[in-house]
Protein backbone atom coordinates (compact mmCIF):
# COMPACT_ATOMS: atom_id res chain seq x y z
CA UNK A 1 0.00 0.00 0.00
CA UNK A 2 1.43 3.41 -0.43
CA UNK A 3 2.13 5.26 2.29
CA UNK A 4 1.77 9.15 2.90
CA UNK A 5 3.09 11.16 5.19
CA UNK A 6 2.67 14.63 5.12
CA UNK A 7 5.29 17.11 5.08
CA UNK A 8 4.47 18.42 8.24
CA UNK A 9 6.55 18.98 11.37
CA UNK A 10 4.03 18.02 13.45
CA UNK A 11 3.36 14.66 11.94
CA UNK A 12 7.26 13.35 12.67
CA UNK A 13 6.65 14.13 16.79
CA UNK A 14 8.53 11.27 19.09
CA UNK A 15 6.37 8.22 20.17
CA UNK A 16 7.14 9.01 23.73
CA UNK A 17 4.40 10.15 25.99
CA UNK A 18 1.17 8.72 27.03
CA UNK A 19 -0.65 9.67 23.86
CA UNK A 20 2.89 9.76 21.45
CA UNK A 21 2.59 13.87 20.75
CA UNK A 22 0.55 12.85 18.43
CA UNK A 23 -0.35 16.03 15.71
CA UNK A 24 -2.67 19.04 17.19
CA UNK A 25 -4.68 18.32 14.58
CA UNK A 26 -5.97 14.75 15.35
CA UNK A 27 -6.93 16.30 18.64
CA UNK A 28 -8.65 19.13 17.23
CA UNK A 29 -10.48 16.71 14.80
CA UNK A 30 -11.32 14.70 18.17
CA UNK A 31 -12.16 17.55 19.96
CA UNK A 32 -14.86 18.95 17.52
CA UNK A 33 -16.17 15.00 17.73
CA UNK A 34 -16.57 15.25 21.20
CA UNK A 35 -18.63 18.25 21.34
CA UNK A 36 -20.99 17.24 18.57
CA UNK A 37 -21.07 14.34 20.07
CA UNK A 38 -22.44 15.75 23.35
CA UNK A 39 -24.59 17.53 21.38
CA UNK A 40 -25.78 14.61 19.64
CA UNK A 41 -26.01 12.05 22.03
CA UNK A 42 -28.01 14.51 24.69
CA UNK A 43 -30.91 14.86 21.91
CA UNK A 44 -30.31 10.70 21.23
CA UNK A 45 -30.27 9.78 24.42
CA UNK A 46 -33.71 11.67 25.09
CA UNK A 47 -35.54 11.25 20.92
CA UNK A 48 -36.39 7.20 21.80
CA UNK A 49 -38.66 8.20 24.92
CA UNK A 50 -39.66 11.56 23.33
CA UNK A 51 -41.10 9.76 20.43
CA UNK A 52 -42.83 6.95 22.25
CA UNK A 53 -44.61 9.38 25.66
CA UNK A 54 -44.67 12.42 23.42
CA UNK A 55 -45.44 11.40 20.15
CA UNK A 56 -46.56 7.97 20.40
CA UNK A 57 -44.74 5.91 18.04
CA UNK A 58 -44.38 2.11 17.94
CA UNK A 59 -41.36 0.19 18.56
CA UNK A 60 -41.56 -0.55 14.29
CA UNK A 61 -41.55 3.00 14.21
CA UNK A 62 -38.38 4.10 16.07
CA UNK A 63 -36.76 0.96 13.91
CA UNK A 64 -37.51 2.23 10.56
CA UNK A 65 -36.82 5.67 11.06
CA UNK A 66 -33.06 4.99 13.32
CA UNK A 67 -32.60 2.48 10.61
CA UNK A 68 -33.63 5.15 7.41
CA UNK A 69 -31.63 7.90 8.90
CA UNK A 70 -28.29 5.56 9.04
CA UNK A 71 -28.94 4.33 5.97
CA UNK A 72 -29.05 8.19 4.65
CA UNK A 73 -25.67 9.30 6.48
CA UNK A 74 -23.94 5.87 4.82
CA UNK A 75 -25.35 6.52 1.33
CA UNK A 76 -23.93 10.17 1.59
CA UNK A 77 -20.52 9.04 2.65
CA UNK A 78 -20.17 7.37 -0.64
CA UNK A 79 -20.30 10.67 -2.55
CA UNK A 80 -18.76 13.09 -0.47
CA UNK A 81 -15.25 10.68 0.03
CA UNK A 82 -15.43 10.01 -3.80
CA UNK A 83 -16.12 14.00 -3.98
CA UNK A 84 -12.95 14.56 -1.04
CA UNK A 85 -10.58 12.32 -3.15
CA UNK A 86 -11.47 14.06 -6.50
CA UNK A 87 -10.84 17.34 -5.36
CA UNK A 88 -8.25 16.58 -2.50
CA UNK A 89 -10.04 19.09 -0.24
CA UNK A 90 -11.20 17.09 3.13
CA UNK A 91 -12.23 20.07 5.45
CA UNK A 92 -14.49 21.89 3.46
CA UNK A 93 -16.69 18.69 3.14
CA UNK A 94 -16.23 18.32 6.52
CA UNK A 95 -17.28 22.02 7.43
CA UNK A 96 -20.16 21.24 5.74
CA UNK A 97 -21.53 18.07 7.32
CA UNK A 98 -20.69 19.37 10.91
CA UNK A 99 -22.67 22.47 10.23
CA UNK A 100 -25.91 20.61 8.69
CA UNK A 101 -25.81 18.53 11.90
CA UNK A 102 -25.69 21.90 14.18
CA UNK A 103 -28.63 23.45 12.09
CA UNK A 104 -31.05 20.11 12.80
CA UNK A 105 -30.40 20.50 16.65
CA UNK A 106 -33.22 23.24 17.23
CA UNK A 107 -35.83 21.17 15.19
CA UNK A 108 -35.71 18.40 17.92
CA UNK A 109 -37.87 20.48 20.70
CA UNK A 110 -39.59 22.48 18.21
CA UNK A 111 -41.39 19.05 16.36
CA UNK A 112 -45.16 18.39 16.91
CA UNK A 113 -45.07 15.06 14.96
CA UNK A 114 -43.19 11.66 14.16
CA UNK A 115 -42.37 13.42 10.59
CA UNK A 116 -40.90 16.56 11.90
CA UNK A 117 -38.52 14.25 13.76
CA UNK A 118 -38.05 12.05 10.84
CA UNK A 119 -36.70 15.14 8.88
CA UNK A 120 -34.37 16.45 11.45
CA UNK A 121 -33.01 12.83 11.61
CA UNK A 122 -32.69 12.67 8.25
CA UNK A 123 -30.69 15.85 7.87
CA UNK A 124 -28.93 15.48 10.98
CA UNK A 125 -27.38 11.86 9.49
CA UNK A 126 -27.02 13.06 6.07
CA UNK A 127 -24.90 15.41 7.51
CA UNK A 128 -22.69 12.82 9.63
CA UNK A 129 -22.57 11.12 6.24
CA UNK A 130 -20.76 14.68 4.12
CA UNK A 131 -18.20 14.22 7.07
CA UNK A 132 -17.60 11.09 8.08
CA UNK A 133 -15.56 10.11 5.13
CA UNK A 134 -13.38 12.82 4.45
CA UNK A 135 -12.89 13.30 7.90
CA UNK A 136 -11.67 9.68 8.80
CA UNK A 137 -9.53 9.97 5.80
CA UNK A 138 -8.03 13.10 6.75
CA UNK A 139 -6.84 11.30 10.30
CA UNK A 140 -5.42 8.89 8.46
CA UNK A 141 -3.47 12.04 6.17
CA UNK A 142 -2.43 14.32 9.49
CA UNK A 143 -1.04 11.13 11.71
CA UNK A 144 2.16 9.28 10.92
CA UNK A 145 1.30 6.25 9.46
CA UNK A 146 2.88 4.36 12.43
CA UNK A 147 0.46 6.24 14.90
CA UNK A 148 -2.00 5.69 12.63
CA UNK A 149 -4.19 3.02 15.15
CA UNK A 150 -3.24 5.18 17.97
CA UNK A 151 -4.92 8.82 15.85
CA UNK A 152 -8.09 6.24 15.81
CA UNK A 153 -8.55 5.25 18.77
CA UNK A 154 -7.80 9.13 20.19
CA UNK A 155 -10.46 10.53 18.04
CA UNK A 156 -13.00 7.84 19.19
CA UNK A 157 -12.22 8.40 22.35
CA UNK A 158 -12.68 11.69 22.60
CA UNK A 159 -15.85 11.21 20.63
CA UNK A 160 -16.79 8.99 23.43
CA UNK A 161 -16.41 11.57 26.08
CA UNK A 162 -18.63 13.35 24.39
CA UNK A 163 -20.52 10.61 23.95
CA UNK A 164 -21.20 10.58 27.83
CA UNK A 165 -20.90 14.31 28.26
CA UNK A 166 -24.38 14.78 26.22
CA UNK A 167 -26.40 11.98 28.51
CA UNK A 168 -25.08 13.36 31.34
CA UNK A 169 -26.35 16.40 30.56
CA UNK A 170 -29.73 14.88 29.89
CA UNK A 171 -30.02 13.69 33.40
CA UNK A 172 -29.01 16.93 34.70
CA UNK A 173 -31.36 19.28 32.63
CA UNK A 174 -33.60 16.25 32.76
CA UNK A 175 -33.74 17.09 36.75
CA UNK A 176 -32.97 21.15 36.63
CA UNK A 177 -36.52 20.90 34.10
CA UNK A 178 -38.39 19.05 36.07
CA UNK A 179 -38.97 15.78 33.48
CA UNK A 180 -39.33 18.92 30.25
CA UNK A 181 -37.60 16.87 27.58
CA UNK A 182 -38.60 19.90 24.73
CA UNK A 183 -36.68 22.19 27.29
CA UNK A 184 -33.65 20.04 27.93
CA UNK A 185 -33.82 19.20 24.12
CA UNK A 186 -32.65 23.31 23.53
CA UNK A 187 -29.82 22.29 25.61
CA UNK A 188 -28.08 20.71 22.37
CA UNK A 189 -27.64 23.71 20.17
CA UNK A 190 -24.35 25.35 21.78
CA UNK A 191 -22.41 22.49 21.81
CA UNK A 192 -22.90 21.53 17.80
CA UNK A 193 -22.23 25.29 17.09
CA UNK A 194 -19.21 25.07 19.12
CA UNK A 195 -17.85 21.83 16.89
CA UNK A 196 -18.27 23.44 13.77
CA UNK A 197 -16.18 26.74 14.86
CA UNK A 198 -13.10 24.57 16.58
CA UNK A 199 -13.34 22.73 13.22
CA UNK A 200 -13.06 25.91 11.40
CA UNK A 201 -10.24 27.63 13.22
CA UNK A 202 -8.49 24.71 14.55
CA UNK A 203 -7.96 21.78 11.87
CA UNK A 204 -5.51 22.07 8.49
CA UNK A 205 -5.91 20.40 5.45
CA UNK A 206 -1.87 19.34 5.12
CA UNK A 207 -1.28 21.39 2.02
CA UNK A 208 1.31 18.34 0.70
CA UNK A 209 -1.98 15.84 0.25
CA UNK A 210 -1.35 16.74 -3.77
CA UNK A 211 -1.16 12.80 -5.47
CA UNK A 212 0.36 12.16 -8.45
CA UNK A 213 -2.49 11.04 -10.18
CA UNK A 214 -2.62 12.52 -14.14
CA UNK A 215 -6.86 11.90 -14.70
CA UNK A 216 -8.97 11.71 -11.23
CA UNK A 217 -12.11 10.71 -11.90
CA UNK A 218 -15.39 10.41 -10.08
CA UNK A 219 -16.03 6.80 -8.84
CA UNK A 220 -15.39 4.83 -11.52
CA UNK A 221 -14.65 0.59 -12.16
CA UNK A 222 -11.13 1.30 -12.53
CA UNK A 223 -10.91 3.04 -9.40
CA UNK A 224 -12.80 0.10 -7.57
CA UNK A 225 -10.56 -2.47 -9.06
CA UNK A 226 -7.88 -1.02 -6.94
CA UNK A 227 -9.32 -1.57 -4.02
CA UNK A 228 -7.60 -4.92 -3.19
CA UNK A 229 -9.06 -8.28 -1.55
CA UNK A 230 -8.16 -7.20 1.85
CA UNK A 231 -9.83 -4.20 1.70
CA UNK A 232 -12.88 -5.84 0.60
CA UNK A 233 -13.12 -8.65 3.94
CA UNK A 234 -13.06 -5.36 6.06
CA UNK A 235 -15.96 -3.81 4.67
CA UNK A 236 -17.72 -7.78 4.76
CA UNK A 237 -16.38 -7.76 8.60
CA UNK A 238 -17.93 -4.41 9.19
CA UNK A 239 -21.24 -5.42 8.25
CA UNK A 240 -21.19 -8.31 10.15
CA UNK A 241 -20.34 -7.00 13.05
CA UNK A 242 -23.34 -3.83 12.40
CA UNK A 243 -25.96 -6.56 11.64
CA UNK A 244 -24.76 -7.99 15.67
CA UNK A 245 -24.67 -4.72 16.68
CA UNK A 246 -28.36 -2.50 15.77
CA UNK A 247 -29.27 1.43 16.59
CA UNK A 248 -27.96 2.12 20.40
CA UNK A 249 -31.71 3.53 21.10
CA UNK A 250 -33.06 0.36 21.91
CA UNK A 251 -30.54 0.26 25.05
CA UNK A 252 -32.59 3.62 25.78
CA UNK A 253 -35.64 1.60 25.47
CA UNK A 254 -34.52 -1.87 27.45
CA UNK A 255 -33.35 0.84 29.97
CA UNK A 256 -36.96 2.19 30.54
CA UNK A 257 -38.29 -1.35 29.64
CA UNK A 258 -36.48 -2.85 33.21
CA UNK A 259 -38.38 0.17 34.72
CA UNK A 260 -35.61 2.95 35.05
CA UNK A 261 -37.17 6.19 35.78
CA UNK A 262 -37.67 8.29 32.49
CA UNK A 263 -35.46 11.43 33.73
CA UNK A 264 -32.48 9.06 34.46
CA UNK A 265 -33.11 6.51 31.02
CA UNK A 266 -29.73 8.51 29.69
CA UNK A 267 -27.93 6.65 32.21
CA UNK A 268 -27.26 3.49 30.06
CA UNK A 269 -25.92 5.52 27.65
CA UNK A 270 -23.24 7.12 30.18
CA UNK A 271 -22.18 4.12 31.18
CA UNK A 272 -22.00 2.72 27.78
CA UNK A 273 -19.72 5.60 26.68
CA UNK A 274 -17.95 6.03 30.04
CA UNK A 275 -16.32 2.71 29.03
CA UNK A 276 -15.87 3.07 25.47
CA UNK A 277 -13.79 6.63 26.13
CA UNK A 278 -11.47 4.78 28.87
CA UNK A 279 -10.61 2.11 26.36
CA UNK A 280 -10.82 3.40 22.75
CA UNK A 281 -7.37 4.85 22.97
CA UNK A 282 -5.50 2.27 25.06
CA UNK A 283 -7.21 -0.56 22.08
CA UNK A 284 -6.15 2.26 18.86
CA UNK A 285 -2.38 2.06 20.61
CA UNK A 286 -2.76 -2.11 21.07
CA UNK A 287 -4.06 -2.19 16.91
CA UNK A 288 -0.63 -0.72 15.95
CA UNK A 289 0.82 -3.57 17.43
CA UNK A 290 -0.60 -6.88 17.71
CA UNK A 291 -3.05 -8.99 15.86
CA UNK A 292 -6.51 -7.20 14.28
CA UNK A 293 -8.08 -10.78 14.21
CA UNK A 294 -7.06 -11.35 17.98
CA UNK A 295 -8.80 -7.90 18.79
CA UNK A 296 -11.94 -8.48 16.67
CA UNK A 297 -12.65 -11.82 18.60
CA UNK A 298 -12.48 -10.11 21.96
CA UNK A 299 -14.90 -7.43 20.44
CA UNK A 300 -17.12 -9.75 19.15
CA UNK A 301 -16.85 -12.08 22.55
CA UNK A 302 -17.92 -9.09 24.15
CA UNK A 303 -20.65 -7.87 22.10
CA UNK A 304 -22.40 -12.04 22.46
CA UNK A 305 -22.06 -11.14 26.15
CA UNK A 306 -23.43 -7.85 26.24
CA UNK A 307 -26.56 -9.02 24.16
CA UNK A 308 -27.55 -11.83 26.56
CA UNK A 309 -27.01 -9.67 29.68
CA UNK A 310 -29.14 -7.15 28.03
CA UNK A 311 -31.41 -9.75 27.11
CA UNK A 312 -31.87 -11.77 30.85
CA UNK A 313 -32.18 -8.25 32.28
CA UNK A 314 -34.51 -7.72 34.68
CA UNK A 315 -33.74 -4.70 36.65
CA UNK A 316 -31.99 -1.33 35.82
CA UNK A 317 -28.36 -2.46 37.54
CA UNK A 318 -28.23 -5.52 34.87
CA UNK A 319 -28.93 -3.46 31.92
CA UNK A 320 -26.35 -0.35 32.85
CA UNK A 321 -24.06 -3.90 33.08
CA UNK A 322 -24.95 -5.01 29.68
CA UNK A 323 -24.30 -1.48 28.50
CA UNK A 324 -20.93 -1.47 30.08
CA UNK A 325 -19.74 -4.71 27.81
CA UNK A 326 -21.48 -3.10 24.94
CA UNK A 327 -19.30 0.14 25.61
CA UNK A 328 -16.37 -2.01 25.77
CA UNK A 329 -17.15 -4.28 22.61
CA UNK A 330 -17.32 -0.83 21.13
CA UNK A 331 -13.95 0.44 21.83
CA UNK A 332 -12.17 -2.67 20.73
CA UNK A 333 -13.45 -2.62 17.19
CA UNK A 334 -14.65 0.72 16.19
CA UNK A 335 -11.21 2.51 15.65
CA UNK A 336 -9.76 -0.49 14.85
CA UNK A 337 -12.18 -1.36 11.69
CA UNK A 338 -11.46 2.69 10.55
CA UNK A 339 -7.62 1.96 10.61
CA UNK A 340 -7.90 -1.55 8.54
CA UNK A 341 -9.66 0.40 5.93
CA UNK A 342 -6.66 2.99 5.84
CA UNK A 343 -4.18 0.60 6.11
CA UNK A 344 -5.68 -1.33 3.13
CA UNK A 345 -6.95 1.30 0.43
CA UNK A 346 -4.82 3.56 -1.94
CA UNK A 347 -3.87 6.66 -0.22
CA UNK A 348 -5.51 8.67 -3.17
CA UNK A 349 -8.72 6.76 -2.97
CA UNK A 350 -8.99 6.88 1.20
CA UNK A 351 -12.16 8.80 1.28
CA UNK A 352 -13.76 6.26 -1.61
CA UNK A 353 -12.66 3.70 0.71
CA UNK A 354 -14.75 4.68 3.77
CA UNK A 355 -17.07 5.92 1.75
CA UNK A 356 -18.32 2.42 0.73
CA UNK A 357 -17.11 0.93 3.63
CA UNK A 358 -19.90 3.24 5.85
CA UNK A 359 -22.41 2.66 2.88
CA UNK A 360 -22.82 -1.06 3.20
CA UNK A 361 -22.22 -0.54 6.91
CA UNK A 362 -25.60 1.53 6.32
CA UNK A 363 -27.74 -0.32 5.34
CA UNK A 364 -26.76 -3.17 7.67
CA UNK A 365 -28.06 -0.85 10.18
CA UNK A 366 -31.10 -0.18 8.43
CA UNK A 367 -31.88 -3.89 7.72
CA UNK A 368 -30.82 -4.71 11.75
CA UNK A 369 -32.84 -2.02 13.06
CA UNK A 370 -35.71 -2.73 11.48
CA UNK A 371 -35.11 -6.70 12.31
CA UNK A 372 -35.02 -5.47 15.70
CA UNK A 373 -38.06 -2.93 15.78
CA UNK A 374 -39.71 -5.74 14.66
CA UNK A 375 -38.66 -8.90 16.88
CA UNK A 376 -39.27 -6.37 20.07
CA UNK A 377 -43.02 -6.08 19.02
CA UNK A 378 -43.33 -9.30 18.34
CA UNK A 379 -41.67 -11.58 20.70
CA UNK A 380 -40.07 -8.59 23.12
CA UNK A 381 -37.07 -7.23 24.32
CA UNK A 382 -35.34 -10.32 25.02
CA UNK A 383 -35.68 -11.86 21.73
CA UNK A 384 -34.12 -8.56 20.37
CA UNK A 385 -30.94 -9.05 22.12
CA UNK A 386 -30.81 -12.81 21.61
CA UNK A 387 -31.26 -12.08 17.48
CA UNK A 388 -28.09 -9.79 18.10
CA UNK A 389 -25.81 -12.17 20.13
CA UNK A 390 -26.68 -15.27 17.32
CA UNK A 391 -25.18 -12.81 14.86
CA UNK A 392 -22.26 -11.82 16.48
CA UNK A 393 -21.68 -15.37 17.58
CA UNK A 394 -22.03 -16.12 13.74
CA UNK A 395 -19.49 -13.83 12.84
CA UNK A 396 -17.00 -14.64 15.45
CA UNK A 397 -17.03 -18.72 14.20
CA UNK A 398 -16.21 -16.84 10.78
CA UNK A 399 -13.42 -15.03 11.85
CA UNK A 400 -12.48 -18.12 13.58
CA UNK A 401 -12.46 -20.71 10.46
CA UNK A 402 -11.05 -18.33 8.17
CA UNK A 403 -7.85 -19.08 7.31
CA UNK A 404 -5.93 -16.08 5.01
CA UNK A 405 -3.64 -17.67 2.58
CA UNK A 406 -1.09 -14.48 2.13
CA UNK A 407 1.42 -13.88 4.81
CA UNK A 408 0.91 -11.28 7.27
CA UNK A 409 2.60 -8.13 7.00
CA UNK A 410 3.64 -4.68 8.21
CA UNK A 411 0.74 -3.41 5.94
CA UNK A 412 -1.92 -6.03 6.09
CA UNK A 413 -4.94 -6.50 8.10
CA UNK A 414 -3.56 -9.16 10.05
CA UNK A 415 -6.54 -11.41 9.57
Amino acid sequence: MTSLQPNNPESTSSNKGFYRKLPKGIWALGFVSMFMDSSSELVHSLLPIFMTTTLGASMVTIGIVEGFAEAAAAITKVFSGVISDYFQKRKLLAVIGYGLAAITKPIFPLATSIGWVFGARFVDRIGKGIRGAPRDALVAEIAPEQLRGAAYGLRQALDSVGAFVGPLLAVAFMIWFANDIKAVLWVAVLPAFIAVLLLIVGVREPESLVYAVPHRNLLSLNNAKRLRLRYWLVVALGAVFTLARFSEAFLILRARDVGLAIGYVPVIMIVMNVVYSIFAYPAGAAADRISARTLLLCGLGILVVADIVLAIAASPGVALLGSAFWGLHMALTQGLLSKLVADTAPADLRGTAFGIFNLVNGGALLLASVIAGSLWSMFGASATFTAGASFAAFAAMGLLLYRPNARVTEHSTGL
